[in-house]
């Protein structure tokens, strides 16, 4: 699960993402309890769908929070659900919790990752709609987001019977888009990576300015050094990616999971609306 927070009011962000970042406080541990996990070097056992984790609390808060990478569930402090628990939690659900009300449980776990779906479109087309060179297509993506934060009032019943696979491919043409009318105003030949296997790549000091990236696996990856401003990062796997002293400056439609899944230290330069992990080195 991600970092706990309070109950208070998130800063705002410049681009108004303040929404879409997890609220633990308001959230009723769904995480922990709607999603399955396998035992890995990611989690230390077996959970099934719909198993509360025998970490959480009656608060819905995690007992090992500070100890999760300790105790062998890294893949906990990872995972980013975009704002998306506390959505079902107090909205969707009215502030009713699966245990207090077990008959919504098994239709509150259900919405969760769907909506956790939508949030992350939502997370994309806000950060699509920030950038100066989307002016083409400000109002196709306006009229998308509008569609997609549409969808996430629906009720139970609307939003599981929802399609959103389709409407994630949808969503997907304009943040093409947005991609390439960004990387065609960077200088140079830009590198094309998007679904390479780059599983361990000695990629130190790369010029990867403007590269497209979408969906590349960077597993282990030694990317320290790299230049990384405004290539286009969504969907790539970072896990154990070696970002010490990379600039990730402007890089497009990376996420707060992308970047806790990868190591980087103090001299790393990420976009304004993510936060350092606390497990980075600061030097």
């Amino acid at each position: 699960m991600p970092p706990e927070r309070e109950s208070v009011a998130l800063p705002l962000l410049p681009d108004d993402r303040a929404a879409l970042r997890a609220d633990c406080g308001n959230c009723f541990g769904l995480c922990c309890v709607a999603l399955a996990f396998s035992a890995s070097s990611d989690f230390a056992q077996d959970k099934d769908a719909g198993k509360p984790c025998g970490n959480l609390r009656a608060d819905f808060r995690c007992g090992i929070h500070r100890e999760l990478r300790d105790k062998g569930f890294r893949g906990c402090t990872v995972y980013d659900c975009f704002g998306a628990g506390q959505h079902v939690s107090q909205e969707t659900f009215g502030g009713r919790d699966w245990r207090a009300d077990p008959a919504t449980a098994r239709q509150m776990f259900e919405v969760f990752p769907l909506m956790r779906q939508l949030h992350e479109l939502l997370w994309y087309l806000t950060e699509a709609l920030t950038l100066p060179q989307t002016k083409p297509i400000r109002s196709d993506l306006r009229t998308c987001l509008a569609r997609t934060e549409e969808l996430t009032r629906g009720t139970p019943e609307a939003i599981t019977d929802t399609d959103v696979a389709a409407h994630r491919q949808d969503v997907n043409v304009l943040l093409l888009r947005t991609s390439e009318l960004v990387r065609k105003g960077v200088g140079g030949k830009k590198k094309d990576r998007r679904g390479a296997d780059l599983f361990g790549a000695r990629l130190k000091g790369a010029g990867l300015k403007g590269a497209d990236l979408r969906g590349a696996c960077l597993i282990a990856a030694d990317l320290r050094d790299a230049d990384l401003r405004t290539a286009d990062l969504i969907g790539a796997d970072l896990r154990d990616a070696d970002l010490r002293g990379a600039d990730l400056t402007g890089a497009l439609f990376l996420t707060q999971s992308q970047v806790n899944a990868a190591r980087g230290d103090g001299r790393t330069k990420l976009p304004g609306a993510l936060d350092r992990p606390g497990h980075w080195s600061a030097s």
